[in-house]
């Protein structure tokens, strides 16, 4: 702006005080009520159960369940139960908050989201939506422990449970959508770490009806515990990710509700000073509407992804495209795939480093293995939990599968999860060819779930842990939530 000035002389010669006045005028700093950072704020202090339409509350209530059972099912996993281990060695027991799958065990409400928020993650099985993120993991946890950790008095209807878990959804979506670097798949920071934080913060800050100064808050605080690198996908130390987002946005919230202070501009675009932009190079923010303007939730826009198997969204592509030419070779063959019959196997998938993992050694690897999912498909026809145990990874004929994938990386597929795609060719010892090509798998958010594939896949997971009864009240309990005026019957089923 002082640039501009010095082009109009006829401004510099009406004297300092004029180009002073006008300086002021120009450079004037938005009023707080004028911020994104207050914007936010005020959306999630104002927002109420009636701006949510039947549509959003009928996907969020979908999301709940299928959040619940990968939590329980995940509460199996050898990286929940050393987690769970240290949090009662380091931390002991502090009887207010129930643990998947654990009778008997409850933890603080801080621990209770963080164990339960690992297990949601361990196996990867999480729902996914675009701009890339695991946005239930990040959320449910807190909720449900913050929810428990209210007195009996003063538990939130199931209403008010499914607002406050609809805003921490609607706060990382938006967030996400500032950044066109956010619609690829991440190569710097895991997006349920930078934006989950602010996402368990909102709905937590909804949930104990802060006023908007204290959300924006909040979301400050949270911002200050937010990134991990993703270098550490793929290892037992990426579920943490998922586990301390829901714990860090709870105490954020919690903070905030004490009276701690954050910058007043922590989502605003600050020349200079790195807010939220610290994530997303060309993070470009718009002020959020307000409730009372018409504003519409994202998830009614959107639905979103759920898993049928538990690995990387991506594998998904891969494994129908394999799939279908599994059912090509049994066609043509002894009945079952055989290695001796493939001389090649090649992959059209899009180019992301730590997904192209031609012989993965663990469990964890093997999630994110393009490779590894697509020679599962092609051997058995599809991709289940059992196929990430010790034996599968380990099969002889699967490594000599593993030994004949190639990778292309064609330049119409890129890393985004909205419109990649996945094309498996195989080429048999006679010389034929075989292709598969996978556009949207089924559990997209342009091809969902069905109810029924929904709650069987619930069904098969918490079925792990629970009794039938129990994952049938379970199921009875996320479809009423709406109309329960107390939610003190989901969490009595987790108990």
């Amino acid at each position: 702006h002082f640039h501009k000035l010095q082009k109009y002389p006829s401004i510099k010669a009406a004297g300092k005080k004029y180009s002073y006045n006008l300086l002021s005028t120009v450079l004037r700093s938005p009023t707080p009520e004028e911020t994104v950072t207050a914007s936010f704020g005020e959306f999630v202090s104002k927002v109420k159960s009636e701006h949510l339409s039947s549509v959003v509350l009928h996907r969020s209530k979908r999301m709940v369940l299928d959040s619940i059972g990968v939590g329980l099912i995940g509460s199996t996993t050898e990286v929940f139960e050393m987690v769970l281990k240290h949090c009662k060695h380091m931390y002991g027991h502090d009887n207010i908050c129930s643990v998947y799958g654990k009778r008997g065990i409850r933890l603080s409400p801080t621990l209770a989201a963080f164990v339960n928020g690992v297990a949601t993650h361990s196996m990867d099985f999480d729902d996914t939506w675009h701009p890339a993120t695991h946005p239930s993991g990040a959320v449910l946890p807190a909720v449900l422990a913050l929810s428990d950790m209210m007195p009996a008095s003063r538990k939130p209807s199931g209403l008010d449970f499914l607002l406050a878990f609809n805003v921490g959804i609607e706060i990382q979506g938006r967030l996400m959508r500032f950044s066109n670097e956010a619609h690829n798949i991440p190569k710097r920071f895991h997006p349920p770490t930078v934006v989950g934080p602010m996402g368990s913060a909102a709905a937590c800050a909804r949930l104990l009806s802060l006023d908007s100064s204290q959300c924006s808050h909040a979301l400050a605080i949270a911002a200050s515990l937010a990134g991990a690198p993703m270098a550490n996908a793929a290892t037992q130390s990426k579920p943490l990710h998922i586990g301390n987002a829901s714990r860090l946005g709870l105490e954020a919230a919690l903070l905030a509700s004490r009276g701690l202070e954050a910058s007043p501009l922590v989502l605003d675009a600050v020349a200079g000073v790195a807010g939220f932009s610290a994530f997303y190079e060309d993070y470009m923010p718009q002020p959020l509407d307000s409730p009372h303007d018409g504003h519409a939730f994202l998830l009614e826009e959107q639905d979103m992804g759920f898993k049928r198997f538990p690995a990387h969204l991506g594998m998904h592509w891969v494994a129908d495209a394999a799939a279908s030419v599994h059912k090509l070779l049994v066609g043509v063959g002894p009945g079952k795939v055989s290695p001796d019959q493939v001389q090649d196997i090649l992959l059209r998938v899009p180019l992301s480093k730590y997904i192209n993992r031609p012989f993965p050694e663990s469990e964890h690897e093997a999630r994110h293995s393009f490779q590894f999912n697509a020679c599962t498909a092609l051997l058995d026809g599809e991709v289940t939990v059992q196929s990430f145990t010790p034996g599968a990874i380990s099969r002889p004929e699967l490594r000599a599968l593993l030994s004949r994938v190639r990778l292309e990386h064609p330049h119409d597929n890129p890393a985004n999860f909205n419109v990649m795609y996945g094309e498996v060719q195989v080429t048999l010892v006679g010389g034929d060819i075989l292709k598969g090509r996978c556009d949207t798998f089924y559990g997209h958010w342009r091809n969902p779930l069905s109810n029924e594939s929904l709650r069987k896949k619930f069904r098969n997971n918490a079925e792990v842990v629970l009794p039938s009864a129990k994952v049938e009240r379970l199921i009875k309990a996320v479809d009423e939530l709406d109309r329960l005026d107390d939610c003190q019957h989901l969490l009595s089923q987790l108990q």
